[in-house]
């Protein structure tokens, strides 16, 4: 039986039949209520499950006149014994023998027994995580959590803490938020003031950014530790309003020495289908919900998913795909340009039938750390695609050669001594090594069915939205 330190008891824990005749003493928050001549229905929900707790007030307890005055949203505390329950609809309910109103809720919360659509509910950040699709969005956000460090803890991998304040721009993209203590308007700052040009005279004296990838900081433990992860907030400055874009999202990103690009792709695998299975194992209630409710199929979109062995092919097997395909497509194919979600969905839904790694693309349309193949035209990089999304997983190996690590860098025009630290990785008892980056976010959208990341993200940070 679930119990908290604090002495309640966790609803989720009694609404098994099992706890009939067990006294309990719950605290909450009331979803509904519903009064008769002689009794009063309570709905009572802790976060702890996406069920409510039906407790019954009969009119013979003590200040039971205050009890039909409670409102929904109201905080409660109840204690009494689990009973049969004699209505339909749960198996276990309360019979209540103290009802106390912590605080009642004013009469216009927002959050009455209706249907809400989802533009409102971000509005109200604040309270639609009491609402049922939001507690079952961040029930199952808390189980992958939790389900990314195991898996990673089981297999010896040490987790890092990468750095959020950064130099270094690891995408490449100079999308980048400026982190800077001078004021824009004066030109002055502290410490040193002064117009603050190149970033001299800033906090850090040199340009920093909030990072966009804990990748090359990674390559660092991995040269020490052998296989690493870090797995927590990164920022893009991208002007986008998609559904699946925002300002800051949360990325796991492993990073293994001693590894090519096909033992990168084995781990993706193992590592994608166990997230999948111990959500669906910890979150069944849940799972069902957005089953029922969100995306009809989605249980069976993961369950193909889990039994498919997945299939690789290269970039350029893929391009010959989508030329002779037949297909009109909105952006255009060929090859030397990168790969639309247009494109992405049609090799898994349609032409290959299950998730498919994409490896060895073109390096100019890949970042200056992967390594060049031996055609001298791709690089190692590898892009997990599964239907009904498109890309998951980017990664790639990465180049652990000095001088093959210079020419690239020199011909993508990255300056060599803001990277000094990173060239001198490859001369110090360099290795073949390994990583790729997961969206939590948009992996979570993927679980789910839900079809914005607004709608996975606490508190969602995107143009012109920074509110709670």
């Amino acid at each position: 039986m679930a119990e908290a330190k604090s002495g309640r008891d966790i609803i989720r824990g009694l609404l098994d039949p099992a706890s009939i005749g067990r006294r309990a003493r719950v605290e909450g928050w009331v979803r509904t209520r519903r009064t008769g001549k002689d009794f009063t229905f309570l709905e009572v929900n802790d976060g702890s499950s996406l069920a409510n707790l039906q407790v019954v007030a009969d009119a013979s307890l003590p200040g039971y006149s205050e009890i039909p005055h409670i409102t929904t949203g109201s905080s409660v505390i109840v204690s009494g014994t689990i009973v049969e329950s004699q209505g339909k609809g749960q198996a276990v309910e309360m019979q209540a023998e103290v009802v106390t109103a912590v605080q009642t809720a004013a009469p216009d919360f927002p959050l009455q027994k209706k249907r809400h659509g989802f533009e409102f509910l971000r509005e109200i950040s604040h309270l639609r995580v009491r609402s049922n699709t939001f507690g079952a969005v961040f029930r199952v956000r808390n189980a992958m959590f939790f389900i990314v460090h195991e898996y990673f803890q089981k297999r010896g991998f040490i987790c890092l803490q990468a750095p959020v304040i950064t130099a270094s721009d690891a995408e490449g993209a100079g999308e980048m938020f400026r982190v800077t203590t001078l004021d824009s308007e004066r030109g002055s700052g502290s410490p040193g003031g002064g117009d603050g040009a190149g970033g001299g005279e800033d906090f850090f004296g040199r340009k920093a950014s909030l990072t966009v990838s804990g990748q090359l900081e990674a390559e660092i433990f991995a040269h020490a530790f052998h296989d690493v992860y870090s797995f927590g907030p990164t920022f893009r400055a991208e002007n986008s309003n998609t559904s699946r874009h925002a300002a800051e999202f949360w990325m796991i990103e492993p990073e293994m020495a001693f590894c090519d690009l096909a033992g990168n792709r084995r781990l993706a695998e193992d590592f994608i289908k166990t997230i999948v299975a111990g959500t669906l194992e910890r979150c069944g209630a849940d799972m069902a919900f957005f089953d029922q409710r969100i995306e009809p199929g989605l249980l069976d979109k993961l369950d193909r998913l889990l039994a498919s062995d997945f299939e690789t092919v290269t970039y350029t097997e893929a391009v010959a795909m989508l030329e002779a395909s037949g297909e009109n497509f909105e952006y255009p194919v060929g090859w030397g340009l990168d790969l639309q979600s247009e494109h992405e969905r049609y090799l898994t839904e349609k032409k290959i039938g299950r998730p498919t790694f994409v490896i060895d693309y073109p390096k100019e349309i890949k970042a200056f750390y992967m390594r060049l193949n031996d055609d001298g035209r791709t690089v190692a990089a590898m892009d997990l695609l599964v239907p009904g999304v498109g890309e998951i997983i980017g990664g790639s190996q990465r180049e652990e050669r000095e001088d093959a690590l210079r020419a690239r860098m020199a011909e993508m025009q990255i300056p060599l001594d803001e990277y000094w630290w990173y060239l001198e990785l490859r001369k110090y008892g360099s290795v073949p090594h390994s990583g790729f980056g997961l969206g939590f976010d948009r992996a979570l959208m993927y679980f789910t069915g839900m079809s914005n990341i607004r709608d996975v993200v606490p508190f969602p940070r995107t143009p012109g939205h920074v509110e709670f």
